[in-house]
C-alpha cells in the first residue's frame, strides 16, 4: 500500500516488461482491433485501501453503467503490480486501472499504456505538478485519480499532558527539536515515523533540496541542501526525540500514534480512515510541517486511472475515466475512503467540507510530485534501505549512492 510502506523492488515486473515489450506501442492507435459496436463490457482493475474504497469504487462503477448501458466488472488485486505485468505480457489487461506513480514511466516506456489526456477536454483543472508526473514524451497519459499530501499529525492528549498548546504547534525545525524533547518520556517518543524517502524526504525538501531537477532528467540528490536535511533528521534520531515506526515495535506512523508511543507523526490524509476504524478514541489535530531553511515543504502523492494500449475498448474506457474522474466522484471518494480530490474546483470545495483536512489541502500549493522515471522503484528502493540506518551512517554517502543509481537509471531510460 502505497501510504504505509516504502517502494518495493518490483523485480518480476521489470523483467515481463523487458521481456514482452507488452504492447504494441506507446500511446498510438496500435494493432488491437477496437470493439465500438453496441455496448461495451469493461474490466477495472485496483488495489484497494480496505472495504470502503472497494465499495466506493464499485458504487461508481454501477452508477456509470446505468448511465451509459455499459458493463464495468470491477476486480480488487492481491498484487497490482504483479498481475499488471504479467496482462501486459499476454495481451489481455483489464481495460482501466490504478497505476501506480514508481510504475507509471515503466509502464509507459514499455508501451503498455494508451495516452488518452488530449481526450480529457478539462485536464488542465487536475493538479499541475501530478499532471507533470503523469506525462511521458510531453503527453498526459493518464489522469490523477487523487491526491495526497503529508503534515504533521499530533496526539493532542500527549501535547496538553506536556504542557503544550496550540501556539506550540512547531513552526520551524528549531521548535519541531525542542517539542519532540519536551514530549519525549516515559515510554513516549516525541516523533515517530516511517523510515523511507516517502516521510523522511520532507526535511529533503524544506531544506531546499530535490532528487531530481523539475524535467526529471538530472540527478540532484547529491547537494548540500539534501545533506543538510537528513543531517537534521540525523539529529533527532540521535538525541532519542525521533524513532522509526519498528523502533517501538508498530508497522507505521498511525499505529504508534494510535496506541501513544508517539507524540507526533508525520502522515497523509489516509491516516484518517486508519484512525477512525483502528483508534476511534484518540484524538489528533493536523498541522503543517515545520519550515526548514528553504521554507514549507512536502510530498505529494497519486495515483492515475489507466487505460491499456492493448484494450479493444479504448474509447469506452476513457469514457469510464472521464465518469471516474469527474468533480462529482472525486468528491463522493474523499467522503468515503479520505482521499483528497486531484481536481482544483473539487479539492475547493473538500476543503470547505473538511476544515480539519486544512493542512494537507494546503500543502498542494508546496509540495513535491512523485518522481517518474523508468526505473526508479528500484532507485528509491535501494534509498529506503540506506535510511534505515541514517542515525549512524554518513548521510553524504547515502546521497552519493542516490545520485550514483538515479544517474545510471535516467540513462538506461534515454
Amino acid at each position: 500500500m502505497r501510504t504505509r510502506t516504502a517502494v518495493a523492488a518490483l523485480t518480476t515486473c521489470a523483467a515481463l516488461l523487458a521481456a514482452t515489450g507488452c504492447s504494441s506501442g506507446f500511446g498510438g492507435d496500435g494493432e488491437t482491433k477496437q470493439d465500438e459496436s453496441g455496448k461495451q463490457k469493461l474490466t477495472v482493475l485496483i488495489a484497494t485501501s480496505g472495504d470502503a474504497e472497494t465499495q466506493a469504487v464499485k458504487n461508481a462503477a454501477a452508477a456509470y453503467a446505468k448511465k451509459s448501458g455499459n458493463t464495468v466488472t470491477v476486480e480488487v488485486a492481491k498484487d497490482m503490480n504483479q498481475q499488471l505485468a504479467q496482462s501486459f505480457a499476454g495481451h489481455r489487461p483489464p481495460d482501466v486501472f490504478y497505476v501506480n506513480s514508481d510504475q507509471f514511466a515503466n509502464y509507459a516506456r514499455s508501451g503498455s499504456l494508451y495516452a488518452y489526456g488530449d481526450k480529457i477536454p478539462d485536464a488542465d483543472d487536475f493538479s499541475e505538478q501530478l499532471r507533470a508526473s503523469f506525462s511521458h514524451e510531453g503527453k498526459l497519459v493518464c489522469v490523477p485519480k487523487d491526491e495526497s499530501t503529508l503534515a504533521l499529525v499530533v496526539n493532542t492528549e500527549l501535547w496538553k499532558k506536556a504542557g503544550l498548546t496550540e501556539k506550540d504547534y512547531p513552526k520551524t525545525w528549531e521548535d519541531l527539536r525542542k517539542v519532540a524533547e519536551r514530549l519525549t518520556h516515559d515510554g513516549v517518543t516525541g516523533l515517530v515515523t516511517s523510515d523511507e524517502y516517502q516521510r523522511l524526504g520532507v526535511f529533503m525538501k524544506q531544506a531546499g533540496g530535490s532528487l531530481t531537477d523539475p524535467a526529471q532528467k538530472k540527478m540532484t540528490a547529491d547537494t548540500p541542501e539534501n545533506v543538510k536535511g537528513l543531517e537534521f533528521v540525523q539529529s533527532l534520531l540521535k538525541s532519542g526525540s525521533m524513532k522509526f515506526a519498528k523502533q517501538v515495535d508498530t508497522s507505521w506512523g498511525g499505529e504508534a500514534l494510535g496506541k501513544g508511543k508517539a507524540a507526533m507523526t508525520i502522515e497523509g490524509n489516509w491516516l484518517e480512515g486508519g484512525m477512525i476504524h483502528d483508534y476511534p478514541d484518540v484524538k489528533y489535530a493536523v498541522v503543517p510541517l515545520p519550515a526548514g531553511p528553504a521554507g514549507q515543504g512536502t510530498l505529494a502523492y497519486s495515483n492515475c486511472w489507466g487505460v491499456a494500449a492493448d484494450s479493444a475498448h479504448r474509447a469506452a474506457g476513457v469514457d469510464l475515466v472521464k465518469f471516474l474522474s469527474s468533480a462529482e466522484q472525486q468528491l463522493d471518494f474523499a467522503a468515503a475512503f479520505g482521499v483528497m480530490p486531484s481536481r482544483s474546483n473539487a479539492l475547493k470545495t473538500y476543503a470547505e467540507k473538511q476544515p480539519a483536512a486544512k493542512a494537507w489541502v494546503d500543502g498542494t500549493t508546496y509540495a513535491q510530485g512523485p518522481v517518474t522515471i523508468a526505473g526508479f522503484d528500484k532507485v528509491l528502493s535501494q534509498f529506503n534501505t540506506d535510511l534505515q540506518s541514517l542515525r549512524t551512517a554518513d548521510p553524504k554517502k547515502i546521497l552519493s549512492g542516490l545520485q550514483r543509481n538515479g544517474e545510471q537509471a535516467i540513462a538506461k531510460g534515454n
